[in-house]
């Protein structure tokens, strides 16, 4: 199984949605374009980013041929395939064309909150069966349940194919013990945009970001920065985007990007429900936010 460095900025891909709520696979072109085009490392597909539980199995199927072609071996790509279903997970793997994906992103199973040995056995069925190397991720915020460090590492040093960790606890404490005892290549990921930098000082490999949809360039530039050690200019790219960070989680994820990028005309600001685009006085705020960061409003 071929390893894959993760290291730098991943973008958690968005899906655009048309007014009628059908896939917008041409604006889905456009910002795979403009990602490629502009230092993203890696792309993640049917993430959370993506509203991947609002897609019907052909349009998952479909959203990832495209970015596929799109990409075209250019940069790694990973999918997101995961669920509170361990026997589904599996299935699901083993039914996905995953010619052109480089790794799987799984998430930690939410709302029947297993134990962590739960969780272990979990990852691990998936690991051994997976001809893919695994991504894991643990989001407590929405999952209820947060894999500890211990956990982590017991499937970082048990298991070879698990070879990163997106981690979006918000416990640094947590993260820095990962990162102190993990085993020599496997990563440990920010999940979080706000708190990449810090993360990154400490010893992270970089980003799976959603701010990264709007300013790939400009966002992967500080977290390159970062692991070159120039923190100063890292930190500027840090604060000048801090405000902008905080207002796209505010209504939710993702709508507060697709206000963003929506305002820079890429995409309609549409999603499907339960989602709902972000409340007008957000909307206004980004839209402020971005002009005093000199971006063109459509």
């Amino acid at each position: 199984m071929a390893n894959v460095n993760l290291q730098g900025m991943g973008v958690a891909l968005i899906t655009p949605f048309l007014k009628n709520e059908d896939v917008d696979y041409e604006a889905l072109i456009r910002m795979v374009d403009y990602l490629l085009d502009n230092g993203t490392d890696y792309i993640v597909a049917l993430g959370t980013t993506a509203e991947t539980i609002t897609l019907s199995d052909d349009e998952k199927k479909k959203v990832t041929r495209v970015i596929v072609e799109r990409v075209n071996s250019r940069i790694p790509i990973v999918l997101g395939i995961g669920g509170n279903c361990t026997h589904c997970s599996i299935a699901q793997i083993n039914r996905t064309d995953l010619a052109g994906i480089d790794a799987i992103l799984s998430v930690v199973p939410y709302y029947n909150k297993p134990t962590q040995e739960g969780l272990y056995q979990h990852f691990k069925a998936i690991a051994q069966v997976s001809p893919l190397p695994i991504v894991l991720y643990n989001v407590p915020s929405r999952t209820m349940t947060n894999m500890s460090a211990e956990t982590t590492l017991r499937l970082a040093h048990e298991l070879d194919s698990v070879i990163a960790i997106k981690e979006a606890s918000g416990n640094f404490a947590q993260v820095g013990e990962i990162i102190k005892h993990k085993p020599t290549g496997f990563q440990v990921i920010s999940g979080d945009d706000g708190v990449t930098f810090p993360l990154i000082a400490i010893g992270a490999a970089g980003v799976i970001s959603v701010l990264g949809n709007a300013f790939p360039s400009e966002f992967s530039r500080m977290v390159h920065l970062a692991l070159d050690g120039d923190y100063l200019k890292a930190r500027e790219i840090h604060l000048r985007f801090n405000e902008l960070i905080d207002l796209l989680f505010v209504d939710g994820s993702p709508a507060g990007i697709k206000s963003t990028l929506h305002l820079m005309g890429f995409v309609e600001n549409k999603l499907r429900l339960p989602l709902v685009p972000a409340r007008i006085v957000t909307y206004e705020k980004i839209r402020n936010v971005l002009l005093s960061l000199n971006v063109n409003i459509k």
